[in-house]
């Protein structure tokens, strides 16, 4: 590994642990978001707590943040295997933050930026996966899960060398959902539109 690939991870990690969900509910007055609702600080949370402006504002600098280190790590041309523990390093940020108690979100809007440097294809196969299964479902946990696990295959299709590393990605984005999967055989996982009290 290059030390210029090592700073980018860093970097990645840094910029993915600025939560964007506690900071804006802070700046607009809400209840904070790892407190209320699912618990969870992520952009689906702060629908309900918020909604649609707040929310909208939180997934595009989630996204952002998966986004801006992949792409900075490709135009320096680092290799794929590389970039994609750039996004993972992201990802991980959000998810365990250091400047939020290691408190964070699920990855999902994250992981999204950090593939969208790979193909605009992509990245409307992954959003289209997602809206699809919640219309149909209404679950927005559920739809998180089968846009990563079919995200590896839509990435063999559209660029096959990234294929591994989103794999990888993938995996730590259902694993950060197992308490999504308990609830949602219990039947007490709650729909996108739905508030959830504390």
């Amino acid at each position: 590994m290059t030390p210029l690939a090592l700073i980018m991870i860093i970097i990645a990690y840094l910029l993915g642990s600025i939560s964007s969900a506690v900071l804006i509910c802070r700046l607009k007055g809400l209840p904070d978001p790892r407190h209320s609702g699912s618990h969870n600080p992520g952009a689906t949370n702060v629908l309900r707590l918020g909604g649609k402006g707040a929310a909208g504002l939180v997934l595009l600098c989630d996204i952002l943040k998966g986004m801006l280190p992949v792409w900075g790590g490709y135009f320096l041309e680092i290799n794929p295997l590389l970039l994609g523990i750039i996004a993972i390093a992201a990802c991980l940020g959000h998810m365990y933050p250091l400047f939020f108690h290691f408190k964070g979100g699920k990855g999902v809007a994250t992981a999204l930026g950090a593939l969208a440097p790979i193909g605009l294809d992509l990245t409307g196969m992954l959003f289209g996966c997602w809206m699809v299964t919640v219309l149909v479902t209404g679950y927005s946990s559920l739809a998180s899960m089968v846009t990563a696990l079919l995200a590896p295959l839509f990435t063999w299709l559209v660029k096959p060398q990234y294929t591994l590393p989103v794999a990888m990605l993938s995996c730590l984005i259902v694993l950060k959902h197992h308490e999504n999967i308990r609830r949602f055989f219990a039947g007490k996982e709650t729909k996108i539109w739905q508030r959830k009290r504390d």
